[in-house]
């Protein structure tokens, strides 16, 4: 068996599920925040373009994917990101995947080089792939805190210099997962010149940068930063993306990599053997997807009409406020992350997540130490409901 499995903690919900095992609900109606599945209806013109193509599923699908998708996905990126029209290439910089979860984790067995005592940086508190990527890919993870001094966003300036020339890949999330503050421009395009200078991958989970309450503030791409600052051609820069959360599609397993076209070549190589290519039905009804816009405005309104009800239910018992983008409220408790969620539980029967799930001990500290994050992901009405269940166990604490 291969030792580095042993380093794999539990993944947080199953340290939630022991949590809650010995809880009995006093009151009816359980209400989950604390998985961020969407539970918004998917398009039906996605849903029709499946039902059409099934006859496609007696076709092997190219690693590759369709060069319609490769092509519909450009466009995207090119509109979201504000890019040059010419700045991608669909045969060079652009590979479908399925899902991001697998490529997060994956795309570190295909770079990184275990011989050289290499650290795959992550943000803390993170997504737990990031660090089972790390140890399965033969590195060391490496934390950098996101914390509520800093807005909950990196503090690059504090990594030491060692640090950075061991550093073969750092993982970003922007917006972030759990925390939903979006790191800028400015400090992407540092980023990016910290990679030349030091000769490490930025790899960019924005997997919830549709989810965005101004439409006339979408949160910044690593692409963009990179074009912005004549980094032309992407060099040491891969973003992920996926239609899970933008589409309420997470069943598809429907998400893409773009970005330096040394890199992609080499992944696409490993892919090839890695055998997760994305089927053909899936791949016509994702151009179906990435080609309109209008669902992913509507899926917008329903979380900035979710927010505003539920911080002005909780804004008198505890400090709220609204995150930079995503569907998470990362909350800080007054008390135990684990006994709020336990309590939480026990007497509202409403699940959140304990943010010291999400998080390692790292500088002296557990970053997510109490605080929970709810994902509000219900349906309108359910997110109201368990607002108000969280606003009555908080004035019993208060």
């Amino acid at each position: 068996m291969n030792p580095d499995l042993k380093k794999l903690q539990p993944y947080p919900f199953e340290k939630l599920n022991a949590l809650k095992s010995n809880c009995t609900p006093t009151v009816e109606g359980h209400i989950a925040l604390s998985i961020g599945e969407p539970k918004h209806d998917a398009p039906k013109f996605v849903l029709d373009s499946i039902a059409n193509n099934l006859d496609q599923i007696n076709r092997y699908p190219l690693t590759k994917g369709i060069l319609e998708l490769r092509v519909a996905i450009k466009n995207w990126l090119t509109r979201r990101f504000k890019l040059s029209d010419n700045a991608l290439d669909p045969e060079k910089h652009i590979l479908p995947v399925t899902g991001t979860r697998e490529a997060l984790f994956s795309f570190a067995q295909s770079y990184i080089d275990k011989d050289d005592d290499a650290l795959i940086l992550m943000p803390n508190p993170f997504y737990q792939i990031y660090e089972g990527a790390a140890y399965l890919s033969g590195a060391t993870p490496c934390f950098y805190n996101t914390i509520k001094e800093n807005g909950y966003l990196p503090d690059f300036d504090s990594i030491d210099e060692t640090t950075w020339q061991r550093c073969q890949i750092i993982y970003i999330c922007t917006p972030g997962n759990p925390t939903g503050s979006v790191i800028s421009k400015q400090q992407l395009i540092e980023l990016i010149s910290l990679s030349k200078k030091y000769d490490f991958v930025i790899a960019s989970d924005e997997c919830y940068s549709e989810i965005y309450f101004d439409e006339n503030s979408p949160p910044t791409g690593l692409l963009e930063a990179a074009e912005e600052c004549g980094n032309n051609d992407f060099e040491n820069c891969i973003v992920f993306h996926s239609l899970s959360k933008r589409s309420n599609l997470p069943g598809m397993r429907s998400g893409f990599v773009a970005g330096d076209a040394r890199l992609i070549k080499s992944y696409l190589l490993y892919r090839t053997y890695h055998g997760c290519a994305m089927p053909p039905v899936h791949q016509l009804a994702s151009i179906e997807a990435w080609d309109d816009e209008e669902h992913v405005k509507l899926n917008r309104t329903l979380y900035v009409k979710k927010f505003a009800a539920v911080i002005e239910i909780l804004n008198p018992v505890i400090d709220v406020s609204l995150p930079d983008a995503g569907f998470y409220l990362w909350l800080n408790t007054p008390a135990d992350d684990e006994k709020f969620t336990e309590e939480l539980f026990e007497e509202q029967n409403v699940t959140v997540l304990p943010g010291s799930y999400l998080s390692r001990e790292n500088d002296g500290k557990n970053p997510g130490k109490n605080h929970v994050r709810m994902a509000l992901v219900a349906p309108f009405d359910e997110c109201v409901t368990a607002a108000n269940r969280i606003n009555k166990y908080l004035q019993t604490l208060n």
